[in-house]
C-alpha cells in the first residue's frame, strides 16, 4: 500500500513539470518561476522534486513492465 501513495506522489509531481514544460514550450510562460521567483532556492526544490520523480518513474515502468510480462 505505501507503494501506491508514493507512486501516486510521484506521478502527480511529474505531470505537474509536465504541465510545466507545456506552458513554457507553448507559450513562453514558466509558472513554477511565476509562483516562486525566477531561480530563487524554492524554485530549484520544486525542479529537482520533479527531477527525482521523473527518475523515480523509470523505475514504476519497470516495474510496470515487469507485471504486464507475468500475466
Amino acid at each position: 500500500m505505501g507503494n501506491k501513495i508514493i507512486d501516486g506522489i510521484a506521478l502527480t509531481i511529474a505531470i505537474i513539470g509536465a504541465v510545466n514544460w507545456g506552458l513554457i514550450g507553448f507559450f513562453d510562460f514558466n509558472l513554477v518561476a511565476v509562483i516562486f521567483g525566477s531561480m530563487t532556492w524554492f524554485s530549484r526544490i520544486i525542479y529537482a522534486l520533479v527531477g527525482v520523480c521523473g527518475l523515480y518513474l523509470i523505475c514504476f515502468y519497470m516495474r510496470l513492465s515487469d507485471s504486464t510480462s507475468e500475466a
